[in-house]
């Protein structure tokens, strides 16, 4: 066997020889590895899957080195320049680009089902004045499991079918309803004349006008960024959706489950940090002295770096651009003379270059996201909003993989053992 591991065990003389596929080791090998037969045999002990596959996947190619993010094969600068964001959602989850009746059947039928049941209106008027956007989109994304039960026929593919343009197409309902409650302004239903994101934007802000008419530049704007987020790899909250999903149990459950995930300020909340850091170094003059704080270890610097690329995120680059586009409408942001100040910096640096720290996709979202009117706290349901194609292709993709199991880690286990029970009279007793 050439495509071979040959792994001596130094505690018995013991020799195995492990295949290797895909330039990986199946874990259930390493079991065979024992001292003994009462021995359960060696597994990896790996917090935060930092070097462990948990599937095999063809939605997403991240090369970090070179910094490429391919989805299906087609180069994320491609699909942000000339596609659209249905167009690529049709692409993740199904593996090719549609025929032209293919996308218009798909639009079609994403526009007229981005109506939700009145119950779920009820649901989200029920939150506090102060709710967090991303909880009442977690909160509501679980409900609609119990408005559409015949979702748990995942094995139907018609079924799943239906159950992915439904979640698509309400997305940006709930996201934006769960903007307007947190303004104390009444829900503005879908408009069923209007584009994906011009819809997505008239319910955000609609008023009093009889009809919403965006910029064209800030739809194509959002278009792109939605585009940017559409799928990751097996990121947090895909590795919770495919864990969850992993039970069998129906994609609206798992894909709140997602959402619960890209809640955490570590996965979907860094454009807000990057916001954050910037207002604090407020100007240009002040970037040096941030700058040493980050060396010193006094200050982080945010939207820098990344655990898979080691080289400019690739959807860095198509931010930056879409920034003029915006601020073209909106007005430069002041706070964007210090992102590119600080950015300049930090690339001819030595200290942040040795440790291959190029801005991430966080770095100008924040701007964009703030120029366009949003507060912070729903920097991360326009997150979730791009990312359910993919969460939804990687729910599918999981449930048709015939090597799929439910997840179940392993645990070393550190803590006391055969313990006698006391009982609490006898504990209790003076």
């Amino acid at each position: 066997m050439t495509d071979s591991l040959t792994i001596r065990d130094n505690r018995t003389g013991a020799e195995y020889e492990v295949a290797i596929v895909d330039g990986a080791i199946k874990a259930a090998e390493l079991g065979k590895i024992k001292t003994s037969d009462d021995d359960p045999g060696l597994c990896t002990y790996d917090p935060g899957f930092t070097n462990t596959a948990s599937c095999k996947s063809a939605i997403t190619y991240i090369d970090g080195d070179k910094g490429i993010l391919e989805y299906r094969g087609y180069p994320i600068e491609q699909l942000a320049e000339k596609s659209t964001f249905l167009e690529v959602a049709y692409l993740v989850v199904y593996g090719e680009l549609p025929t032209k009746e293919q996308y218009e059947s798909w639009v079609h039928e994403i526009t007229y089902h981005t109506f939700v049941h009145e119950n779920v209106k009820g649901l989200m008027q029920g939150f506090r004045y102060d709710a967090h956007p991303m909880g009442m989109l977690m909160a509501s994304v679980g409900a609609l499991s119990t408005f559409y039960p015949d979702a748990r026929n995942i094995d139907d593919a018609d079924n799943r079918h239906m159950q992915i343009v439904r979640m698509i197409a309400k997305m940006p309902t709930l996201g934006a309803w769960s903007f307007r409650h947190a303004q104390g302004k009444p829900y503005v239903y879908p408009d069923n004349e209007l584009s994906y994101t011009e819809n997505f934007l008239a319910m955000l802000f609609k008023m009093s006008e009889l009809k919403f008419s965006a910029d064209p530049r800030l739809v194509r704007a959002l278009d792109v960024l939605l585009i940017l987020h559409a799928d990751h790899e097996q990121n947090c909250s895909t590795n919770a959706v495919r864990s969850v999903g992993s039970s069998q149990v129906d994609p609206y459950s798992a894909v709140a489950a997602g959402v619960g995930a890209l809640y955490g300020p570590l996965h979907g909340g860094a454009n807000e940090a990057v916001l954050r850091m910037l207002k604090r170094i407020g100007t240009v003059e002040n970037i040096p002295a941030f700058i040493e704080g980050v060396k010193a270890g006094n200050e982080r610097l945010m939207g820098f770096g990344h655990r898979v690329y080691k080289n400019f995120d690739p959807r860095a680059k198509i931010i930056k651009k879409a920034c003029d586009d915006v601020f073209e409408v909106t007005g430069v942001n002041p706070l964007l003379r210090v992102a590119q100040e600080l950015e300049r910096i930090a690339l001819e640096d030595e200290y942040f270059v040795k440790r291959k720290l190029y801005p991430n996709v966080d770095f100008y979202s924040g701007l964009i996201y703030e120029a366009l009117q949003f507060p912070p706290e729903m920097f991360t349901v326009l997150f979730a909003i791009g990312r359910t194609p993919g969460w939804l292709a990687q729910w599918q993709e999981l449930i048709m993989d015939k090597e799929q199991k439910i997840a179940r880690p392993k645990q070393i286990y550190t803590g006391d053992r055969t313990l006698t029970f006391v009982p609490r009279e006898e504990r209790w007793a003076e």
